[in-house]
């Protein structure tokens, strides 16, 4: 079983940047691929970003070329970096399982992010 805390969230202006970091408890996160996901009020949870237990990455096309997610297995915490963010990137962000996701089930309480214009 494996639990996740996330950090780094606040207020930015549009084209500043962020770093998001989720600490993950229990003993399989080096083997886990783990996504970033976030929502907005009114809207449906969706994927930004995820990376495998090989550190093969992937993205959302809104947020491609400007976000990067990386893990550190060693400190069992994977990290969002989050450049020329746009005012439509404000969500509340959370890492998970990606079938989690598809199950919509186990979600800690994010870290809220918002950009201003």
């Amino acid at each position: 079983q494996v639990k996740f805390v996330e950090s780094g969230g606040g207020l930015v202006q549009a084209g500043g940047s962020l770093r998001l970091s989720c600490a993950a408890s229990g003993s399989t996160f080096s083997i886990s691929g783990i996504g970033w996901y976030r929502q907005a009020p009114g809207k449906q949870r969706e994927s930004v970003a995820g990376i495998s237990s090989a550190g093969n990455t992937n993205y959302a096309d809104s947020v491609k070329g400007r976000f990067t997610i990386s893990r550190n297995n060693a400190k069992n915490t994977v990290y969002l970096q989050m450049n020329s963010l746009k005012p439509e990137d404000t969500a509340v962000y959370c890492c998970n399982l990606p079938r989690q996701f598809l199950l919509n089930t186990s979600w800690g309480q994010g870290t809220q992010v918002t950009v201003s214009s």
